[in-house]
């Protein structure tokens, strides 16, 4: 880059300046430099900084590591939605034609709603669910991380203009309660504030637990947009095909956003979601419906990852849903407090990068989903995937055996 500025200079400003050209040759450089300094907006800064790339690098480096970190299910989607997108790439070809303000974040959040707050001009303000005390011995459980209602109408202020809610909540796995919801859909209506509703995996739900979507509760409508997700929804997280579901005096504000922003999107994968609904639409309810198969297995699946976790003396926190499990490491940062890495880098990501280099297994760091300032009072969890296929989960279940005899 820098050579190619120097030759540019040097063909455009010698000629002109001849013996001058060495110190034109410098303001133009400076200028350069100046300019791409300027290019980000500072809204943007520190954002920049990407986790998955900087743990999935690591876990390549290593050999034979499982990746329990990733979000994706490691297994083939239904055959009726893979059957669905055959027919849409092949069938009909018309198909491959054209077709600052405040906002309250609950945390841990899915890492991007902080650098789409601030991408969009508005300012984050964050509110945390807290674990409520359990007896020493029993395992913890998503649905014991609370808000505090009193810490959280005090968020709310004439400056907010949205909350952002996750349900079931990534990375937790927790399904927030109707009483919950409540709360939050009376501050809403209070304050006259817009709630943004991520439910991308309200059918993944376990243990007989209910997924309510907010905007079914008395006055919510007009004031919610709910995001849902076929790469969740269908097990086929590569199509990124999603949608929102709101009144249309919030709908055609993000239609004209959708449509300056996202040029493109996979007409086929959007025809083959849509014929999906419709087989899932006759079987829904039904034993056949993979709203209910699906579930039944991935249960399975985290059940197994819990067991397995446990046995070398990791605690996970058991999820209502979702593709993820947060596991508690408060023993292990006790025993081993001084893990490689700088001074100001939280502990669990100290601890993930020791567990990828010294025991071949991959998790994402919780402090990656929550504000810099909190990251202290969720620097002992990390989040594991188990929506795996059986070898995989055979495959961890390998290296933490392994684990478990280093520990004897």
């Amino acid at each position: 880059m820098f050579r190619n500025a120097t030759a540019i200079c040097l063909h455009l400003v010698g000629p002109l300046r001849g013996k001058k050209s060495g110190a034109s040759l410098t303001r133009c450089l400076h200028q350069t430099l100046t300019m791409a300094k300027r290019l980000q907006a500072r809204r943007l800064d520190g954002i920049d900084h990407n986790p998955w790339v900087e743990f999935v690098k690591l876990a390549s480096e290593e050999a034979d590591v499982v990746n329990l970190g990733q979000g994706f299910p490691d297994f083939s989607p239904p055959e009726f939605a893979v059957e669905a997108f055959q027919h849409a790439v092949s069938g009909d070809f018309m198909l491959n034609q054209y077709t600052k303000a405040f906002v309250i974040i609950v945390e841990p959040f899915f890492d991007c709603y902080e650098p789409m707050t601030l991408m969009a001009g508005g300012r984050p303000v964050f509110v945390s669910l807290k674990p409520s005390p359990i007896q020493k011995g029993e395992p913890d459980s998503s649905s014991n991380w609370q808000l505090d209602p009193t810490e959280l109408a005090s968020k709310f202020t004439s400056r907010t203009k949205a909350f952002i809610l996750n349900t079931p909540n990534n990375p937790l796995g927790k399904v927030f309660s109707r009483e919950e919801l409540e709360l939050v859909a009376s501050l809403c209506q209070q304050h006259d504030v817009v709630c943004i509703t991520d439910e991308v995996y309200q059918w993944l739900v376990f243990d007989g637990f209910q997924h309510i979507s907010i905007a079914s509760l008395p006055g919510m409508w007009e004031r919610t947009l709910t995001i849902g997700s076929a790469g969740k929804t269908f097990s086929v997280t590569g199509w990124k095909v999603g949608w929102v579901l709101g009144p249309d005096r919030l709908m055609k504000h993000l239609r004209t956003v959708h449509q300056n922003s996202i040029y493109h999107c996979a007409t086929q994968c959007q025809a083959a979601v849509a014929q999906s609904f419709e087989r899932e639409q006759l079987h829904f309810g039904q034993p056949s419906s993979y709203f209910v198969q699906f579930p039944q297995y991935i249960q399975r699946c985290r059940d197994h990852m819990i067991q397995s976790l446990q046995s070398v003396g990791l605690r996970p926190v058991i999820p209502q849903a979702s593709y993820f499990l947060i596991t508690d490491i408060s023993d292990f940062k006790n025993k081993m407090p001084d893990l490689p890495g700088a001074a100001d880098e939280p502990y669990d990501r100290r601890f993930v990068k020791w567990m990828i280099k010294n025991k071949g297994l991959m998790a994402i760091p919780v402090s990656t989903f929550v504000s810099v300032p909190h990251q202290k009072f969720f620097d002992h969890y990390i989040r594991f995937c188990f929506v795996k296929d059986e070898s995989t989960l055979r495959a961890m279940d390998q290296k933490l055996q392994k684990w478990k005899a280093e520990l004897m």
